[in-house]
């Protein structure tokens, strides 16, 4: 598989990292792009600190880092990437988190960089955008853009976890949310299911 995760400046980078640990343990081809504002996030939420023009990729997959032959990175400047033409097939693209900005921006059309413009690819070639929204509370803009991306084939998958397995810590929380955009990806997975009878 090849999948496209795009990290945006919103809360929730956490969410992100989980993703891309768990796309490369799957062995899926993993393109990425991440924002200069997803990098300012990125240090405040965690001790990660990245350049989003030449990033250490190393740094987002923990000791699974050593080995990336599976992970291409794209810098938000880099129009001709290959991500920019439908021309590269693709089997799903995230944007993990998805600010409002970059959600409104896609909503629209405004491909003014590589994120949004790989979205309108991956929209106008029908091809699975998943949009991890991450922002509360929302304004009559947020949900308009947010109906506007749906009716052109985007699934809005805002940050929402779940507690009904009594998580123990914070990397269970994040699956909750990470395991379900596997699932939209068709990335089989091993995780935590809802068991009415527990």
């Amino acid at each position: 598989m090849h999948i496209i995760v795009a990290m945006t400046g919103a809360s929730g980078q956490l969410y992100a990292l989980r993703l891309l640990q768990k796309l490369h343990v799957a062995q899926v081809h993993i393109s990425l792009v991440i924002s200069e504002p997803a990098c300012v996030s990125l240090a405040a939420e965690s001790d990660i600190k990245l350049n989003a023009t030449s990033p250490d990729l190393t740094k987002l997959f923990g000791a699974d880092g050593s080995s990336l032959n599976n992970v291409r990175y794209f810098s938000p400047r880099q129009i001709s990437a290959p991500i920019a033409s439908g021309s590269n097939p693709h089997d799903g693209m995230v944007v993990i988190p998805c600010s409002m900005g970059t959600l409104g921006r896609i909503a629209h059309g405004t491909s003014d960089d590589l994120i949004a413009r790989a979205a309108d690819v991956t929209l106008k070639e029908r091809r699975k955008l998943i949009l991890v929204a991450r922002e509360t509370p929302l304004s009559l803009i947020h949900l308009k853009n947010m109906q506007a991306v749906t009716e052109a084939g985007a699934l809005v998958m805002p940050a929402c976890p779940h507690f009904y397995h009594q998580p123990d810590t914070v990397e269970e929380v994040l699956d909750t949310v990470v395991d379900r955009v596997l699932d939209q990806l068709g990335v089989a997975i091993d995780t935590q299911r809802w068991n009415s009878g527990k």
